[in-house]
């Protein structure tokens, strides 16, 4: 098993750095329309049914505010208010955003909560394994960050925009300034 992470790894970096031009930016911001919910999403929370806000015009709107106050506006505190008023953070899109913001304020464990959250309600959540392998550099585990890009690589592979946020801050040395 060891062998074969070990020729994997390398492997996976060397494609990466085959099939693409040099990367200049590692900043990623996700998208302002939340995912749609797994088919196979039939979770419950107090006996109801979790439904799909997805398609709710209130919940979009709101969401899209609460994306803008992140993106655009770097108003992490209003934005965590925000999203926390849609009373929607067990959902992976409003739940990363959450943890999105408490990192960026430096609050980490909240930010590793709410990730949790998020990859809790969708494992696939690329997005979220993105923000939480940069979270993990931020903390010094490199290792972790990593497994987190192989991860990536499996659910959206290598030319997506999350793989190479990710990667790119890997190849920049421990303790450099991240810029995403």
């Amino acid at each position: 098993m060891r062998k074969l992470s070990t020729l994997l790894v390398p492997g996976l970096v060397a494609m990466t750095l085959a099939a693409g031009p040099a990367l200049t930016s590692a900043y990623a911001a996700g998208s302002d329309e939340p995912s749609s919910p797994p088919k196979s999403d039939t979770s419950t929370k107090k006996g109801k049914k979790k439904s799909s806000s997805v398609s709710d015009p209130k919940f979009l709107a709101a969401y899209r505010t609460a994306y803008t106050t992140i993106y655009d506006k770097h108003d992490y505190t209003d934005a965590i208010g925000q999203l926390k008023q849609l009373k929607r953070d067990d959902v992976a899109d409003v739940a990363n955003l959450i943890g999105y913001s408490y990192r960026k304020l430096g609050d980490y464990q909240s930010s590793k909560a709410y990730y949790e959250i998020a990859l809790k309600d969708d494992p696939n959540h690329v997005r979220t394994w993105q923000y939480y392998g940069l979270w993990q550099l931020e903390q010094g585990n490199r290792e972790q960050a990593q497994y987190h890009l192989n991860k990536i690589a499996m659910l959206a592979g290598t030319e997506s925009s999350e793989y190479r946020s990710l990667a790119a801050a890997l190849d920049k040395p421990t303790g450099a300034t991240l810029v995403y």
